[in-house]
Parts: C-alpha cells; sequence; structure tokens
C-alpha cells in the first residue's frame, strides 16, 4: 500500500509542535514518512523519535538535530550544527552535507553518515554508535570513545583518540597525531569486512584496504581481557 508523505512547513509552525506531531506516533500508524520544508537552521528538530519513522529535512539545521533517537531514519539535505545524532540509539541520521563539532557524541548504536567534513569531536564519548564520515574530521575527533567504530574517508586533526578506551577508529587519509592512549593498530581480516560492510551501508565507494585502524593501548584504565563484554 502507497502512503503519502505528510509535509511540514516551519515557516508556518514551529518545531515544538513539528516534534510534538512526531512524538505522538505510535507503531503501526500511517505517518510513517515525513517532509520538513524551510528548516532554516531551526535548533533541535526531529529529536527524541521512538518509532520507525523516515523524516527527510529539506535544508540546513542547527543544534541538535535528530538527536536521542530510536528506529526512526533521519536524513538532512544540508549541513547540520553541533550535535547532530547526540545520544543516538539506533536508526540512521543521514547528512547530506557537513556537520559542526560533537557529531554522534555520546551514541549508542545506529549509524550516523556525513557526506562531507565533521568538524571538531566527532564521535566524542561515543558508546556503540557506528559514524562514517566520507570527508574529514577534526581535533579531539573519538575523544573518550568508549565503544563503536568511527570511519573516516578523508584525514583526521589532532589528538585523534584521545583518552579512548574500547572504540575503533579506521582513516584512510591523513592522521595530525594521535591523542593519549591511542594507538595504530593492525587492521585483521575480519576487521576489514566489517569496516567493508559499515562503508556499503554508508554507501561509500572507499576500499576497506585503504584505511588503518586506530584503537586503545590500555595503559590509562584499569582493563582486563576476561571482562571485556563488560566494558
Amino acid at each position: 500500500m502507497h502512503r503519502e508523505i505528510r509535509t511540514w512547513d516551519l515557516s508556518a509552525a514551529d518545531v515544538r509542535a513539528l516534534n510534538q506531531s512526531l512524538h505522538d506516533l505510535k507503531p503501526g500508524m500511517e505517518d510513517t514518512h515525513w517532509r520538513i520544508l524551510s528548516p532554516e537552521g531551526a535548533h533541535a528538530i526531529a529529536c527524541g523519535l521512538m518509532v520507525p519513522v523516515t523524516v527527510e529535512i529539506d535544508g540546513h539545521v542547527g543544534y541538535y538535530c535528530a538527536g536521542m533517537n530510536k528506529d526512526a531514519t533521519v536524513i538532512i539535505y544540508g549541513n547540520a550544527g553541533v550535535g547532530v545524532a547526540e545520544n543516538l540509539m539506533s536508526g540512521m541520521v543521514h547528512v547530506q552535507g557537513n556537520a559542526s563539532q560533537s557529531a554522534g557524541a555520546s551514541g549508542h548504536g545506529g549509524l550516523l553518515v556525513i557526506d562531507g567534513d565533521a568538524s571538531a569531536r566527532c564521535g566524542i564519548s561515543m558508546k556503540g554508535i557506528s559514524i562514517v564520515v566520507k570527508g574529514s574530521v577534526g581535533h579531539m575527533s573519538a575523544f573518550m570513545a568508549q565503544a563503536g567504530d568511527l570511519v573516516v574517508c578523508g584525514d583526521a586533526g589532532e589528538a585523534l583518540g584521545d583518552s579512548i578506551y574500547e572504540a575503533r577508529i579506521f582513516v584512510r587519509g591523513k592522521v595530525q597525531d594521535l591523542g593519549a592512549d591511542c594507538i595504530e593498530m593492525e587492521l585483521p581480516a575480519d576487521e576489514r569486512e566489517e569496516l567493508a560492510a559499515l562503508l556499503e551501508r554508508a554507501e561509500s565507494s572507499a576500499r576497506p584496504e585503504d584505511f588503518r585502524r586506530y584503537g586503545s593501548a590500555r595503559e590509562l584504565y584499569n582493563f582486563h581481557i576476561d571482562h571485556a563484554g563488560k566494558y
């Protein structure tokens, strides 16, 4: 059954009303595809979604777009401000432009794809999210990253992976320098296959064999391999 796309023009109604309408959605309802017009850099668009709805945003967005989402797919046809997909739980957020600071911060799951560049602290304190940046990332990316994957198809700024825990970082381009306790590691065949699958999901043409892998030297925290599954 074909379901119509519901259109919401933010030049005629505010973000609070939009988000409330999205929060009112229940599993099984027919309003599963929304298109947001005239965002004009508004903050906190499409946050806290809890159902498998698709939200397309036709333009640039401000702070914390698509944060705290579960199951939803949010596509941004423009650039995103600070904290896009912050604390993402599941689903996907796709920025078809550039992202400002702290993209995917504290994300627990799901996939964040950024077609352009991401600014400083991309993936800060990530806890299981997968992030694919088709461009480059700024300084302090993956700072205190606990779990998940940060894939950078371009270059990485200074202090990459500073104070990293058990997250994985893959970079195809140049790394300005590594942060405390972050080291280059071998990229075994099984992880290369996982990287290939992640690049495919992100619709990236990059080859996994062109990436280098970085992770924790495990010198800054009390780590024991027998407890790895609990970290």
